[in-house]
């Protein structure tokens, strides 16, 4: 197992991002097998559908304007235009994890998964965007102002599918808030959508780190549940909703992912 981690950079060897990639490493049944579980009932991963990344060959994470391997052309320009006003090489839209063309109630769609192995990493997002008052260019200046507006329509119209209160925001719990705001434009776009908040157990290399591994499934649904009760109610977890007329499932999962080292 050392000798596929040493594929990543020294920092990238520990925590959730090696288990992403030993969860979509292995030949396109197993990593289909996978990815099904983690989202049955609700879709089913196929091994001729796409995922990023690609086990420990093509370790590159999925940045949805630019992934032509899961979202046709016109969906990616349409994702990029909603989230950015100007567009340069300097500007990125937010990375995924994992994400997965898959098929919903006998649609395609995309699965869309956070990772986490210990609580800071949560906790540390409790923070917002930076601050537009900064010294920020003028484009710099246009971006955060068109994310803004963008996660707060994706929240007034999350709140209207579901008829809860829903609080978005890129001043709070901005990852979270960013990562609702995707996959609601996917469903508006006409693509149902799983976005799965999936905790890695176990992981005690992180230890030392004064961090705390998520003891079991359990642990980590509460501090999920914990860092969301700013945005959303509870309830909204681990439910079929219908958002711009497709499939809108949010998920709490966990895996036990040993790395072996």
């Amino acid at each position: 197992m050392s000798i596929l981690l040493q594929r990543l950079k020294r920092n990238q060897q520990r925590g959730s991002k090696p288990r992403c990639h030993l969860l979509t490493h292995g030949s396109p049944d197993a990593v289909a097998a996978k990815l099904t579980a983690l989202v049955a009932p609700f879709a089913s991963v196929a091994p001729s559908d796409c995922w990023m990344p690609q086990g420990f060959e093509n370790t590159d994470e999925a940045t949805l304007p630019e992934a032509a391997r899961l979202l046709s052309a016109d969906v990616r320009l349409e994702l990029r235009r909603w989230w950015l006003v100007v567009a340069s090489n300097n500007t990125r839209t937010p990375n995924w994890d994992v994400a997965s063309t898959c098929m919903i109630e006998g649609k395609a769609g995309i699965m869309l998964i956070e990772a986490k192995a210990h609580d800071q990493e949560l906790i540390k997002e409790e923070t917002g965007r930076k601050n537009i008052e900064a010294p920020v260019s003028g484009n710099a200046r246009r971006n955060l102002l068109r994310i803004d507006w963008a996660i707060r329509d994706a929240s007034a119209a999350l709140a209207d599918d579901t008829g809860l209160t829903w609080a978005l925001s890129r001043d709070w719990n901005y990852q979270m808030s960013n990562r609702f705001a995707w996959a609601w434009k996917l469903a508006d776009l006409g693509m149902p959508v799983v976005l799965v908040y999936l905790g890695f157990l176990r992981a005690c290399e992180m230890s030392d780190d004064k961090c705390k591994p998520f003891t079991d499934a359990a642990d980590w649904e509460t501090v999920v549940k914990r860092h969301s009760q700013a945005l959303f109610a509870a309830e909204v977890w681990g439910q079929r909703w219908t958002c711009g007329g497709q499939p809108f499932i949010p998920l709490i999962r966990s895996l036990d992912v040993p790395l072996n080292l």
